[in-house]
């Protein structure tokens, strides 16, 4: 048991240590952004932002000072998505799964 947890935490540091992936596009369909982005270390949070009046959905990555008005944040790899999809998805799945059987 103790080799899945060090095993766990191996994956979660490395999930980490590769850095913060962020949907990134600018489309009329927010479902059409399929387009994925290493962000550069200075930004840590994945946006989104809708242009009112014309129907163009931006993403991509930006640090959390600049998180203000119409600019939508979030932390995580990929959350900038219309849809959950990605490693985080799984990971919330693991860790819910283990806090019920432990807990």
């Amino acid at each position: 048991m103790m080799q899945f947890y060090g095993a766990l935490v191996l994956f979660m540091t490395l999930s980490t240590a590769c850095g913060l992936r962020c949907f990134t596009c600018t489309a009329a369909e927010p479902k059409s952004c399929t387009d994925t982005k290493s962000c550069p270390v200075i930004f840590n949070r994945c946006y989104s932002l809708k242009v009112d009046g014309f129907d163009i959905v931006t993403k991509g990555c930006q640090n959390s000072i600049a998180c203000v008005g119409a600019v939508t944040c979030c932390e995580g790899n990929l959350c900038n998505s219309a849809v959950p999809a990605g490693p985080g998805v799984i990971l919330l799945l693991v860790s819910s799964a283990i806090i019920t059987l432990f807990l």
